[in-house]
């Protein structure tokens, strides 16, 4: 077998491959056995026809075509392996020629993974907020903790904002009562938004007994999205009473003793989760930075899957658990499908970029992943997806997704690499040292992993 390869672009090639007959030899006995299992000719037994009466009675061609068929990608591999090349998705093939007995010609266009020049990123400079805690953030911590210890009480009283009704629901569209419209005994906080739009007007000013009509666009149901006319009646208000903040609420609220104590533990946590929340900002800030450094042609098609992926994903996982269509998602975002489409393809394009650069920087700093990180990795993704390590372990070995776990890992750590070489200062100019701040190295960096999620470069390398 002899190649030559063309670049056509930064990220396209195409191969020429000429394959002398005789190599095609394995292949066109493979074909001969495939079709004697599949016919019936009499006066032999299956499996026994011999070659040539197939080739009368079923043409040379069909037997030249499976033959084909089954040559064709390892011929391709072996053309790719000895060009060292990195396809990215499947080849576009064109048989150029093919002469019985003498020769198969062919060519395959294919895209490839660009050759990057990673500069110097020792100086990249970033700033971040600096970390802070106000007094108003740890009352305003404390003040959450102690709406979560709030007692209700009836009151004989028409309902205010904050109070606590029960109320039962029954709606209606086009005059008909839906199947799945009436909900009784309903428990709703007066303020919170979390039923219906108009509701909160609707119960404001009634006592229990009374009831209010009023129209609302259903959030969820068989009727979703539809003008709906919603009775409401309360049947019981009852006021929310808060807690005293004094030590008896910090020991029933807390493992302290005293109201100072649970006030140090929440600025301590606030600090930590600021900390955390300046580390994620570093490696978002100095990854655009290192994009800006290097130039990375995206290769067109590659692209247009990330962004099918991308779509696919809200659509069908995320919208869908939430009852939602791309329609009515885009009006609460208040964006246009013009406005969605441009930053769906702008965030697939930085997912590309940053894969293909960590990646290239994976080699260049020569980064392995051990068993370990691989496992602290895998723990992490498994928690964050609701599902045991065993379990996800499991999926991922079954889904042939290791190398993928792996790849995020590896890039995780070609990013903390050029964190730890960058210069990073807070908003009043200090020096960051996120050495200090306890990060993992091991896990892939939120910024990488955001950027690279769900990429459909993973899905089609080949």
């Amino acid at each position: 077998m002899k190649s030559a390869v063309e670049t056509l672009n930064p990220t396209r090639v195409r191969l020429t491959v000429e394959v002398p007959f005789e190599e095609l030899k394995d292949s066109l006995d493979a074909a001969y056995q495939k079709i004697n299992q599949q016919v019936t000719v009499k006066g032999f037994r299956k499996g026994k026809i011999p070659a040539r009466v197939i080739d009368q009675r079923f043409g040379r061609g069909a037997v030249l075509e499976e033959a084909v068929n089954d040559a064709l990608p390892k011929f391709y591999t072996e053309a790719v392996n000895e060009a060292e090349l990195s396809p990215l998705g499947q080849p576009d093939v064109d048989i150029t020629e093919l002469k019985d007995g003498e020769t198969l010609n062919f060519t395959a266009e294919v895209d490839v993974r660009p050759a990057l020049e990673i500069p110097d990123y020792t100086g990249i400079e970033v700033e971040v907020d600096a970390v802070e805690v106000s007094d108003e953030d740890v009352e305003k911590s404390v003040e959450q903790l102690r709406e979560r210890f709030a007692s209700t009480s009836p009151v004989e009283r028409a309902a205010e904002d904050g109070d606590v009704v029960t109320i039962d629901l029954e709606a209606k569209v086009d005059g008909e009562v839906l199947e799945d419209g009436i909900a009784n005994g309903v428990s709703y906080t007066i303020g919170s938004g979390e039923l219906l739009d108009g509701i909160d007007d609707a119960v404001k000013g009634k006592s229990a007994g009374e009831e209010a009509t009023f129209a609302s666009e259903l959030k969820g149901g068989s009727a979703a999205g539809k003008e709906a006319e919603v009775t409401v009646k309360v049947t019981q208000v009852a006021a929310r009473e808060l807690p005293e903040l004094d030590d008896e609420f910090a020991q029933l609220a807390s493992e302290f003793d005293t109201l100072d104590e649970l006030k140090a533990d929440s600025r301590k946590r606030l600090a930590n989760m600021k900390t955390y929340d300046q580390a994620t900002q570093a490696q978002e800030r100095v990854l655009e930075k290192l994009l800006e450094l290097v130039e990375v042609p995206v290769p067109e098609k590659l692209l247009e899957d990330e962004i099918n992926t991308r779509k696919h994903n809200l659509e069908h996982h995320q919208l869908g658990q939430m009852g939602l269509d791309l329609e009515k998602y885009l009006e609460i975002q208040g964006k246009t499908a013009e406005e969605f489409e441009t930053e769906t393809r702008e965030a697939a394009v930085k997912g590309i970029k940053t894969q293909f650069v960590l990646d290239e920087l994976v080699k260049k700093e020569n980064l392995n992943v051990n068993q370990e990180e691989l496992t602290e990795h895998l723990m992490r993704r498994a928690a964050s997806s609701g599902m045991s390590p065993d379990q996800f372990a499991q999926a991922v070995v079954e889904g042939g997704q290791v190398p993928l776990l792996v790849g995020e890992v590896a890039r995780g750590k070609a990013l903390a690499v050029v964190v730890e070489a960058a210069t990073v200062k807070d908003t009043n100019g200090e020096i960051v040292d996120l050495d200090d701040e306890d990060e993992d190295e091991t896990e892939a960096p939120e910024a990488a992993a955001d950027a690279t999620d769900d990429s459909a470069e993973e899905k089609t390398e080949g």
